[in-house]
């Protein structure tokens, strides 16, 4: 086996999890996948039927239609996070409004689960920003790169070398002129 044929022989899982690995990275995965995980209890928990023995409890609502709608935009925008992840900005904040409308209308935003995770998906995907292939990545010249200098573990430093080493070399501001032929008053005056 030459070295040229090393993806031939890899496994199909290890192929899958390579690619879904890439297509994570190129979108605001967390961001979707919280944004549809707090959808899915603001639609939910107003339809909910509840069991206590003989004793059923229907947590549903006047406001049943308004949960619906909240949770399965939630959803759309998480998937619009993921596959159209140009717009990411205006999914983000779309999720974060809907999420603090659905405290009111959505039994406390599906008692707080659906409200926090669609309160971080929506942070994570206003907050993510595609990242700069290193190939892209501009590579620092010689003249910008500081100077270094280095000495033998056992010689000891020449006199005045760590002086002033933590502190950045500060420049003189321009002397500002106008002051003088305006008479020291302020232009609006």
């Amino acid at each position: 086996m030459s070295p040229e044929s090393q993806g031939q022989n890899e496994h199909y899982l290890s192929v899958a999890r390579r690619g879904f690995r890439t297509w994570r990275g190129d979108r605001p995965f967390w961001a979707g996948l919280f944004t549809m995980l707090g959808g899915v209890p603001i639609m939910y928990f107003p339809y909910a039927n509840m069991h206590l023995g003989n004793v059923t409890l229907a947590m549903s609502t006047t406001a049943g239609a308004g949960s619906l709608i909240i949770g399965v935009l939630l959803v759309t925008l998480g998937l619009t996070m993921w596959f159209h992840s140009i717009v990411r900005v205006f999914a983000g904040v779309a999720a974060i409004l809907l999420a603090l409308i659905s405290i009111p209308v959505a039994n406390i935003g599906g008692f707080l689960i659906g409200f926090i995770f669609a309160l971080l998906g929506g942070a994570l995907s206003v907050s993510w920003a595609p990242g700069v292939p290193p190939s892209e990545a501009e590579p620092a010249s010689a003249e910008e790169a500081p100077e270094t200098v280095s000495f033998a573990k056992d010689e000891p430093l020449p006199e005045g070398a760590l002086h002033g080493a933590g502190i950045p070399e500060q420049q003189a501001a321009p002397y500002d002129t106008t002051v003088e032929t305006e008479g020291g008053r302020h232009r609006a005056g």
